[in-house]
């Protein structure tokens, strides 16, 4: 007839399981704060749900991880945004460096281009008067001249030696040499804005042989050392012969002194006429015998000592690049000639 009291076994930890379980996997700063809760919870015996405040310190918790988890983002997303801008800049400032170096040589390219150009516009325009006024002359003289020159008007063309053009001609065609080989070193000098350098070897012929090489190899050196780039030696074959030597200095094939320069020669023959009908090789053993008999006879002068088959074949070797005949002209000048 007693009256039997149930009690529910622990009420408190029941509903306290679903919150242990979901907070195992919580960081462990959290646990401390769980096992007093329950403690206390468990001395009071009161139901109500745990949930509350459970929640409470689940956002006090998260808050707490969120506040530090906050900078690492910040850290994170500076960096992500920085890395991509520092190479950004870094890229546009190497394309700029090469633009303003495809600019420059540009630039250093056309200027040396448009300057060849124009001397050698001048250049032709000059020959094609000269071709104009000595119209007895043979149309490959004036095509060879031009392509042995033009290749020394062109800066970007690396010279291997200075071109060397020997003009001939009769005794009846002495003031057309002298004329119109003139005319070509001008024409020559005046498109690069310089004046040639004249030797005339008459004016040289009796002198001493060694002083007339001085006197030739200061003119040509200072002259081509001061910005001339063209020299005209009158009647070469009148020079004593042993001065002749100092053109192995000017006209070597691969060190002369000067490689950037012309050098035009002028050899007057004995006979009074040259045959319009030789070509252009007869034309050149023609003056090679002739300069062989001048230097090397026995009946010459003492000032032409110095001068051997051996060496005249040197030096023939060295200024034979290209031997142009000259004819006689009609209409030239009576007194001199410009």
């Amino acid at each position: 007839g007693g009256t039997t009291v149930y009690f529910e076994e622990n009420p408190v930890k029941e509903n306290a399981k679903p919150y242990d379980s979901n907070e195992t996997e919580k960081p462990s700063i959290c646990t401390p704060l769980k096992e007093i809760k329950a403690d206390f919870l468990e001395k009071n015996q009161e139901r109500y749900s745990t949930f509350a405040p459970q929640s409470r310190t689940k956002s006090r918790c998260q808050s707490s991880t969120e506040k530090q988890s906050q900078p690492l983002a910040k850290n994170d997303g500076e960096s992500q945004n920085g890395f991509p801008k520092m190479w950004t800049l870094l890229l546009g400032l190497l394309i700029s460096v090469l633009l303003l170096y495809v600019l420059w040589s540009g630039i250093q390219d056309r200027t040396p281009s448009r300057r060849d150009a124009e001397i050698l516009q001048e250049f032709r325009a000059r020959m094609e008067k000269l071709q104009d006024t000595y119209q007895s002359q043979d149309p490959n003289l004036w095509r060879k001249a031009r392509v042995s020159l033009e290749k020394h008007l062109n800066s970007s063309h690396v010279h291997l030696g200075p071109a060397i053009l020997l003009l001939t001609a009769g005794q009846e065609a002495e003031k057309a040499l002298r004329c119109l080989s003139n005319e070509i070193a001008a024409a020559f000098a005046s498109s690069q804005n310089a004046t040639p350098i004249s030797i005339d070897g008459v004016d040289k012929a009796v002198l001493d042989s060694d002083a007339v090489k001085l006197q030739v190899d200061t003119e040509l050196s200072s002259g081509f050392s001061g910005g001339k780039k063209v020299a005209v030696v009158h009647r070469f074959e009148s020079l004593p012969a042993g001065s002749t030597l100092i053109f192995y200095k000017y006209c070597d094939h691969e060190n002369a002194a000067f490689k950037d320069v012309a050098l035009l020669l002028t050899v007057l023959l004995d006979e009074q006429s040259l045959r319009k009908s030789l070509t252009f090789k007869e034309v050149e053993e023609k003056v090679r015998d002739f300069l062989q008999a001048k230097f090397i006879s026995s009946d010459v002068p003492s000032s032409y000592n110095g001068m051997d088959t051996d060496k005249l074949s040197g030096l023939w070797s060295r200024i034979s690049h290209l031997v142009l005949p000259v004819w006689p002209e009609n209409s030239l000048p009576l007194e001199g000639c410009t």
